[in-house]
């Protein structure tokens, strides 16, 4: 608990992705290391030759994890019990978390790091765009592609227009999405995920399509607001919480962190469920910071060095730190490269936003004193000066990350030396 450096550490500023830390405490006391999201297939009539006599029902149960393959795996397991459809509907329900178009509004429209949240979610609720120019004309596709099955996605659709700018275009109808790209900055070819805003009618076509791969016919999916009940025909596990967050602290996926908090406040919009960890962290580790939500990505957040400091100390001592699930981000030289084999493991998790930068953890050295330590440096003002287009790669963003990083690596090679 000995303070051993500081700056400027009860200073409030931005945790950009730091803040997965705090929400991995939060949901690990609320919900236990063990919890599991589960999605279920349920059937509200008997099955009689293969056939559901009633309604065939997709149940999300908040799964932030679940990819095409595992719904590919989930359908083949039903084929091989005989299912071939229903005579009823195709019913689909996502309410275990409430529905949100995006997680905050001042990011840009096309970014794949701020989708839809819901309760039913597939590939981080993201789908896969892919174009190439080929006799003078563009060909483009959407596909919700795993590692082993590759589904057709046409509830959302792309067209490469003639312009300069802006970057990309969206609308959206009932059922329905649609982007525009500018011709000028695709070249040739390429690839990227974009983010999918009506989730649960994105998961019910992937899983009609792999269903009718199967021999299982199915009519189109009716997302329905009341949850339907049934026998339970069908299922899907995420792996333990504690698996789920090494993830989620290792690649930083936002949409995890959503639901995972979502799901340990029980609330309904993520400025509630902010407010409860909010008040959660001052009630049981002491801290006086403020989280508009769960991953970090908005720009209301605030923290001090000194309580995430508190926080990793506090959670440590009491047996429930996050040092097995946090990343080796390794201690690094001047240049900010890595330096194998280095004897001092730096268990940490990162986090950046424009003109925001976070790094906090622990120093573990192979003997004497273990530190733990969070360095946060910001200019708030500026990031949000910047226009809201812009801010996927905004100008002069990427030196003050760099030196942002500099710092964090000089900081913590003076740290290192104070053990």
């Amino acid at each position: 608990g000995e303070v051993l450096e500081a700056r400027e550490a009860t200073t409030r500023l931005p945790p950009a992705s730091v803040a997965k830390a705090i929400t991995s405490l939060f949901a690990l006391e609320k919900l236990g290391p063990g919890y599991r999201f589960t999605t279920r297939v349920l059937a509200t009539g008997p099955v009689q030759g293969g056939i559901v006599q009633g309604d065939l029902v997709l149940l999300g149960g908040g799964d932030p994890t679940l990819q095409t393959d595992q719904l590919g795996d989930l359908v083949a397991r039903l084929a091989k019990t005989g299912l071939k459809g229903a005579t009823g509907r195709f019913l689909v329900w996502d309410g275990a978390l409430p529905r949100l178009s995006n997680i905050t509004a001042d990011q840009p429209a096309h970014v794949g790091y701020d989708p839809a949240l819901s309760g039913l979610s597939l590939n981080f609720n993201r789908v896969y765009f892919e174009w190439k120019k080929a006799n003078g004309d563009w060909q483009v596709g959407m596909d919700a592609r795993g590692e082993r099955f590759l589904p057709e996605v046409r509830m959302i659709g792309a067209k490469v227009v003639k312009r300069e700018s802006p970057l990309f275009t969206y609308d959206q109808a009932p059922g329905r999405e649609d982007w525009t790209v500018a011709s000028a900055a695709l070249g040739k070819g390429g690839s990227r995920w974009l983010p999918v805003r009506q989730p649960a009618v994105y998961v019910a076509e992937v899983f009609c399509t792999l269903a009718r791969a199967q021999g299982i016919t199915l009519p189109q999916g009716e997302v329905v607001a009341a949850r339907p009940s049934g026998t339970e025909i069908g299922r899907i596990d995420s792996d333990p919480l504690t698996a789920v967050l090494r993830d989620m602290l290792k690649f930083s996926t936002n949409i995890t962190a959503e639901c995972v908090g979502l799901t340990a406040s029980g609330q309904r919009d993520l400025a509630a469920s902010g407010r409860v960890m909010s008040d959660w962290c001052t009630a049981r580790l002491g801290m006086a910071s403020s989280f508009a939500d769960h991953s970090g990505l908005g720009s209301g957040s605030r923290i001090t060095a000194a309580d995430m400091v508190k926080a990793l100390v506090q959670s440590q001592r009491e047996g429930r730190g996050l040092k097995p699930i946090l990343r080796d981000v390794g201690m690094k030289d001047d240049k900010g490269k890595a330096i194998k084999d280095h004897p001092v493991k730096v268990l940490a998790k990162s986090g950046t936003l424009n003109f925001v930068s976070g790094l906090a953890g622990h120093i573990v050295p192979p003997g004497g004193r273990e530190m733990v330590f969070a360095i946060f440096s910001g200019d708030p003002a500026r990031r949000d000066a910047v226009p809201v287009a812009l801010r996927e790669s905004p100008e002069g963003g990427e030196g003050w990350t760099k030196r942002a990083r500099r710092l964090q690596v000089g900081a913590d090679r003076t740290v290192e030396r104070a053990a």
